[in-house]
C-alpha cells in the first residue's frame, strides 16, 4: 500500500449508515484496502436500531493501517441530508469523499479521483460512473450513468464547465461517487433545504462552473430493496406511472429549490448567466404551479409554456413533461 506523499492533501470520507449492518462491513474493508489511503474516515449513524454501531466498533477495533476510522454521531440526525451535513462538517480533510453504507469501492477510486482534481485546480468537485451490483454484489450489466441515461450532450456539457444547464434539469450526480474540495464548503454550507446533500452541493459547484465527471466506475453500486435513496431507470413504464401521480405541489416545491439555489450563488458571485438560468428555471415552474386543475384547462398554458422553450431546456423529460403537464391529475 502506497501512502500519500509529504505534499498530499489530507483526505476524509464521510461515511453515513443506518441500519446497514448487512453491508457496512464490505463497505469499510474496501475503503481500508484503497491504494491511496484516506487520512481518516468519519463515520455518522443516523440513530440505527440494528447492529450496525457494533459492526463499525469491531471493524475499528482490528483495523490496525494507516487511516483513522472514527465515529462522530450515533444519534438520530433527522434523516439523509442531516446525517452528511454532519458528517461534511466533521471532516478535516483538504479534499472529502462521500460514502453510503451498502457500496463496495475499486481498490483505486481515490488514486484515481485526486489524481484527477490535482491536475485540474480548476475543478472543485468530481462525481464518476459506478458498476450496478445486486445485493448479493453481482453486477447486473448496467452502470450508474447507463442508468440514468446520461446522454452524450449531458457528458460534454459537463466537461465543458456548463454542467448547471444539465443540473437545472436533472440530477444526475450521485453522491456515493463525489469528491470534492474543502473551498467547496465555504459556499456550499449550509445545505440547501430543498436539496438532497449530494445534488446541491453538485448545482452549487456547477454553478461556479467547477464540476466535472470521470466516466471510470470506480465503485460498485449496490442497488436493493432497503436503499435510502436509489437508481431508477426513467423508462417508458416509469414515465407512464408518473402520469397517473397527482401533481400536488410538485412545482411548487421546484420553484422553491430554484430560488434557494438562485440566492446562494448570488451571495457567492455566480456568473449573471448562471443567475438568469436559474431564474429563468423557477419562472418556468412557477407558470406551470399555476396550470389550472381541469385538464382542458391547462392546454393552452402548457402550450405557451411550450413556446418559451422552457420544456427543451429546463424539464427534465422535454417533451414527455408537455403530455404529463397535459394529462397528469392535479
Amino acid at each position: 500500500m502506497n501512502s500519500p506523499g509529504p505534499q498530499s492533501p489530507r483526505l476524509s470520507v464521510a461515511l453515513c449508515t443506518y441500519n446497514g449492518a448487512a453491508f457496512i462491513g464490505e463497505q469499510l474493508a474496501s475503503i481500508a484496502a484503497q491504494s491511496v489511503p484516506a487520512s481518516e474516515v468519519v463515520i455518522c449513524d443516523d440513530g440505527s436500531t440494528d447492529s450496525t454501531v457494533a459492526a463499525v466498533e469491531a471493524f475499528i477495533a482490528t483495523y490496525s493501517g494507516p487511516t483513522v476510522f472514527r465515529i462522530a454521531h450515533t444519534d438520530r440526525a433527522g434523516g439523509v441530508r442531516a446525517n452528511f451535513a454532519r458528517a461534511i462538517e466533521a471532516c478535516t480533510g483538504e479534499l472529502i469523499a462521500l460514502s453510503d453504507q451498502d457500496d463496495v469501492w475499486r481498490e483505486d477510486r481515490l488514486a484515481v479521483a485526486t489524481a484527477f482534481l490535482a491536475s485540474r485546480p480548476d475543478v472543485l468537485a468530481v462525481n464518476a460512473d459506478a458498476r450496478i451490483v445486486d445485493a448479493s454484489g453481482h453486477p447486473t450489466g448496467d452502470t450508474l450513468l447507463g442508468s440514468l441515461y446520461v446522454s452524450t450532450g449531458e457528458r460534454e456539457a459537463i466537461h465543458g464547465g456548463r454542467g448547471l444547464q444539465v443540473l437545472i434539469r436533472r440530477n444526475v450526480v450521485t453522491g456515493a461517487t463525489l469528491l470534492f474540495r474543502r473551498e467547496l464548503l465555504a459556499a456550499a454550507l449550509p445545505l440547501g433545504e430543498h436539496w438532497v446533500h449530494d445534488e446541491w452541493l453538485a448545482a452549487v459547484a456547477a454553478g461556479l462552473g467547477r464540476l466535472d465527471l470521470l466516466e471510470d466506475q470506480l465503485i460498485d453500486y449496490r442497488v436493493h430493496g432497503a436503499n435510502a435513496i436509489g437508481v431508477a431507470r426513467p423508462t417508458l413504464g416509469n414515465r407512464l406511472r408518473q402520469l397517473r401521480v397527482q401533481r400536488g405541489d410538485r412545482y411548487e416545491r421546484f420553484a422553491a429549490r430554484s430560488l434557494e439555489l438562485f440566492d446562494r450563488l448570488d451571495t457567492i458571485g455566480a456568473p449573471d448567466d448562471v443567475l438568469l438560468l436559474v431564474r429563468a428555471k423557477r419562472e418556468f415552474e412557477l407558470r406551470r404551479a399555476a396550470y389550472p386543475a381541469g385538464r382542458g384547462r391547462r392546454i393552452f398554458p402548457v402550450l405557451r409554456n411550450a413556446a418559451r422553450g422552457g420544456y427543451a431546456t429546463l424539464s427534465s423529460q422535454g417533451r414527455v413533461d408537455i403530455v404529463r403537464d397535459l394529462i397528469q391529475p392535479a
